[in-house]
């Protein structure tokens, strides 16, 4: 008996939360709520191979092309925040909030960080599913290819932001310096700008299968990488360092562009 695409997606949310619970209890077990971060790519990935494992009627070649591209996207992203992450401290949202909450945070750290961004993933994840539910259309098409495009584009500036901002970092000479040449030239968050053309990218390819309605997934990554976690949060702790308001001036927020004459 074929299930229907409401009882997929439910399964997912049940899985999705599931995994938070028992990172949950590890992050309790290590004090340090910052490894729900480094799951955030991986909880897509295990995302994307769930609905290809229940989507058996749906276009083989789409379903691979968008559970191969969350698998590169989410693993890299993974292994990079783990990697920045490791041996040092909890994040500073979070020890924010832990000092806020005193004795009542192992709990509040359930609803507060791991629910909601399981709920959160499990909502962006929609077109992952709507793109491998429907059979049709097949062949795959121009919005197809333009999904990838879009996507190819974004990995290249999240990526490459991210290894550009490790290098630098990496060099005791560039302490309280301002990393503004390579990707970091046209834009002062390429890496979200890279997170967000993703997910367009997904949302094209799960347009093209009829899962049009699907938009709020990369409208909604996009709103919480740039108002809530991301461009927004971080330039909060950027803004009085030597030299950032001459890059704000110069530099493009978030869409790559040629930079600004001072």
């Amino acid at each position: 008996m074929s299930i229907s695409f409401l009882e997929i997606y439910a399964i997912g949310l049940a899985v999705t939360l599931g995994l938070m619970t028992l990172l949950w209890l590890v992050s309790l077990r290590l004090n340090n709520a910052s490894i729900v971060d480094i799951f955030w790519g991986s909880g897509f990935v295990i995302a994307g191979w769930l609905f290809f494992a229940l989507t058996p009627a749906g276009y083989l070649a789409r379903k691979l092309l968008i559970a191969g591209l969350v698998t590169i996207w989410g693993l890299r992203l993974s292994i990079h925040i783990l990697l920045r992450n490791w041996g040092k401290p909890e994040d500073f949202r979070y020890q924010k909030w832990r000092r806020e909450a005193g004795g009542r945070w192992w709990w509040q750290s359930y609803f507060r960080v791991f629910l909601l961004q399981g709920i959160l993933l499990w909502m962006i994840s929609a077109p992952l599913l709507a793109a491998q539910y429907f059979p049709q259309p097949s062949p795959m098409g121009p919005l197809d290819f333009l999904g990838v495009i879009f996507w190819a584009v974004g990995f290249f500036f999240e990526a490459m932001g991210d290894l550009q901002l490790a290098r630098f970092r990496a060099n005791p000479e560039n302490k309280g310096k301002i990393l503004s040449s390579g990707v970091w030239r046209y834009t002062r968050h390429p890496n979200y700008f890279g997170d967000s053309a993703q997910w367009w990218g997904y949302y094209l390819i799960a347009a093209a299968a009829g899962g049009g309605w699907s938009i709020f997934s990369p409208v909604l990554m996009t709103l919480f990488l740039l108002r809530v976690s991301g461009v927004t949060l971080l330039e909060k702790t950027l803004i009085d360092r030597p030299g950032y308001l001459e890059y704000i001036q110069s530099t493009s927020a978030f869409i790559p562009w040629f930079p600004r004459k001072k």
